[in-house]
């Protein structure tokens, strides 16, 4: 297959070069995307790399990673490129890792890969006990709001993809900056491809983020609630309705009913200043035990529903 690795290129002139340096013979293509650079990393790329792969792409404004990435994938697919490989131009991302992001892509168990630091016990020592406990919560809402309960590190940009599968999404929608990543697996569930992670070290040296938490933070959770529920409505109610569909329905109108019976028996006995009968307490009670035991379900039932079988693989055998 041909493979292609996109590098997003902003106020990385210190370390792209060595990041380029470092891809290895199997890529065909390296596509360095200048999104904006003040600093002109397109241009110094062009003046100092003898790399006969890498073809610098212009953005006429930045778009964030997400906008550089996208431009990178139209050109892959353009190109007829087979993988496009997500590396950042930071040399946060080893190069020589790329063979175990692609691995599961050529032996068709996979559709789009991505690294996860919290696979190994000894690859996150050196993590800051802060952002460790920021990539827990986000990791738990990511699965909740993506659906791929099977994966960790969802803020982790190295990825690779085949560009079968990104050809069916609608790419100009995807996020453009800090939520691309996530985003990015929310459009993946909708056409039930199957994703992967892949181990890797965390790496932090001299790295500062420039992500600010109390900015973003109800910005992400917004987008989150907006992805689960759209993820339900598509997954449940559109695209199929089965048994997972029976059990969120039948739990929310027992909850509904539940919560409803014993908060009006409850104002009713203080106005009235009478104790509620054992009877009324438990019509109030069964439906919101049973209502849970149904929203249970529901999650367990969505746990297993992870995409198992590669889209790729339809699409080679249509095409």
């Amino acid at each position: 297959m041909r493979i292609a690795v996109a590098i997003p290129c902003y106020k990385v002139t210190r370390h792209v070069l060595e990041v380029i340096a470092g891809i290895g013979p199997d890529v065909e293509v390296v596509y360095a995307v200048d999104d904006a650079c003040p600093d002109g990393s397109g241009r110094f790329i062009e003046e100092n790399t003898r790399d006969a792969r890498v073809r610098v792409l212009y953005n006429p404004q930045n778009r964030g990673v997400g906008g550089a990435i996208v431009t990178a994938y139209k050109a892959a697919i353009a190109d007829g490129m087979d993988i496009v490989v997500k590396i950042d131009g930071d040399g946060q991302m080893n190069p020589a890792l790329l063979p175990q992001f692609v691995r599961p892509l050529l032996r068709g168990e996979a559709d789009y890969t991505k690294g996860n630091r919290f696979f190994r016990p000894e690859s996150v020592q050196g993590m800051p006990p802060v952002r460790l406990f920021g990539n827990a919560v986000l990791s738990f809402m990511t699965k909740l709001s993506c659906g791929y309960w099977n994966i960790m590190d969802p803020t982790n940009g190295y990825t690779a993809a085949r560009t079968c599968v990104l050809a069916e999404l609608p790419l100009d929608k995807l996020e453009q900056r800090y939520f691309f990543e996530t985003d990015m697996l929310f459009r993946l569930n909708t056409v039930r491809a199957v994703v992967k992670d892949v181990p890797m070290d965390a790496v932090y040296a001299n790295e500062q983020s420039h992500l600010e938490v109390g900015r973003v933070l109800p910005e992400f959770l917004l987008k989150h609630a907006s992805r689960l529920w759209r993820r339900y409505i598509y997954s449940y109610l559109v695209r199929d309705f089965n048994v997972g569909s029976l059990y969120s329905l039948a739990g929310l109108a027992l909850l509904s009913f539940g919560l409803s019976f014993g908060i009006y028996g409850w104002i009713n006995g203080v106005l009235h200043a009478e104790p509620a009968t054992s009877g009324t307490v438990m019509l109030a009670a069964l439906p919101v035990i049973v209502g849970i035991q149904c929203w249970i379900a529901f999650l367990h039932h969505d746990v297993s529903n992870v995409p198992v079988e590669p889209l790729s693989r339809l699409l080679d055998e249509a095409a």
